[in-house]
């Protein structure tokens, strides 16, 4: 399984980097001929080996998303590029997501890093890993305010935009633009604390996945579990450890509420 993941991207995604024929599409986001093959790609590899699974690609119709995830017997979710606006620009931060939904819980999920060639993976209750190594959410920092934030702007609501701007519980922040990469390099330590506005289950199925088996925390901004086995956005809290998550979210649950 995972060596076929590699491989198709190595075939439909790396080679088309630096060489990107993009559109827009209706929602505006981008959209390249890497997304369209590497889905059709792996689609046809998922339906070979194991048929019985349902697909969910990211550029399936909507009508098609739906009938996918009604089925009892599992569903394959697929970002056949996650970062598409980094692609398209030459920017060396993508990645292709993959989980497998069975009656509302992700039970496999695995993001790769084709230019890094970096697999991240994990089974429910088997634990995550990075490359064939065990991975384990973990950091020396127990201090907010020395830990580096993983937030995306662009899609939170003030107060709680401006009081991140005004009054930085963190370090330091960054945005990488793909947030299966987010949740990766959380349970990674790479940044300790991760927000996001509002993600589809495409993008966060896998590394939501591989944060909770490395042992990593997570949360909606109003406190519930961020899986949803619906194509609906969901906003998204984490940190490396509980302890960094607990504080993590206080704060923001302050600043939502801010005068």
């Amino acid at each position: 399984m995972k060596n076929g993941i590699k491989q198709l991207a190595q075939q439909e995604v790396l080679p088309r980097f630096r060489h990107v024929d993009a559109s827009t599409k209706a929602d505006g986001s981008v959209l390249t001929e890497a997304d369209t093959e590497m889905q059709k790609a792996t689609e046809a590899f998922l339906n070979e080996h194991w048929p019985q699974f349902t697909f969910l690609g990211e550029e399936s119709s909507a009508q098609e998303q739906k009938d996918a995830l009604a089925s009892n017997n599992g569903c394959w979710i697929l970002d056949p590029v996650d970062g598409t606006s980094n692609f398209a620009s030459d920017i060396p931060v993508y990645s292709v997501s993959l989980a497998l939904i069975i009656q509302g819980d992700v039970k496999l999920g695995m993001v790769y890093d084709p230019d890094r060639d970096e697999l991240f993976a994990a089974r429910k209750g088997q634990g995550a890993e990075l490359n064939d190594r065990a991975l384990i959410a973990q950091t020396t920092k127990t201090e907010l305010k020395k830990c580096i934030g993983l937030v995306d702007f662009k899609r939170l609501q003030a107060p709680l935009s401006t009081e991140l701007v005004l009054k930085p519980p963190y370090a330091s922040q960054r945005s990488i633009g793909s947030v299966a990469l987010d949740w990766c390099w959380v349970a990674a330590g790479r940044g300790q604390l991760y927000c996001h506005g509002a993600q589809n289950i495409w993008d966060y199925a896998a590394g939501w996945l591989i944060l909770n088996e490395a042992g990593g925390k997570s949360a909606t901004l109003t406190g519930e579990t961020v899986l949803v086995s619906e194509v609906v956005k969901r906003s998204a809290v984490a940190a490396t450890t509980p302890a960094l998550f607990d504080d993590w979210f206080q704060i923001l649950q302050d600043y939502q509420h801010a005068n």
